[in-house]
């Protein structure tokens, strides 16, 4: 992953009702119904942050008859855990310790 593609999943969930989406898809699978009961805004607001969640891969969904369930994409937040912690923290690989990042 590299820094363009963390910036865009960073945007992505930096919206405080959509963390609270993730939050709450944390615990399992659940369908649209259910995300918006817990939220004061319209159905069409909800379908707007889940497509920007869909769209970054961070949800997916699949239809269960005429309802539509949500689930974490688990490999796209453990990928963008791993990035934020290695541009977080001091290693080897560091931009500032690299060739092409350091400074004389």
């Amino acid at each position: 992953m590299n820094y363009e593609e963390t910036a865009k999943l960073m945007k992505t969930i930096s919206d405080p009702s959509r963390l609270e989406i993730i939050d709450m898809l944390s615990c399992g699978e659940l369908c649209a119904c259910d995300i918006l009961t817990h939220f004061t805004f319209s159905q069409p607001t909800l379908s707007h942050h889940m497509k920007v969640l869909e769209q970054q891969s961070v949800v997916s969904k699949r239809k269960e008859g005429t309802k539509t369930m949500y689930q974490l994409n688990y490999t796209v937040l453990e990928a963008l855990q791993s990035q934020f912690m290695l541009i977080t923290s001091p290693t080897d690989t560091c931009v500032c310790r690299t060739e092409a990042g350091a400074t004389a």
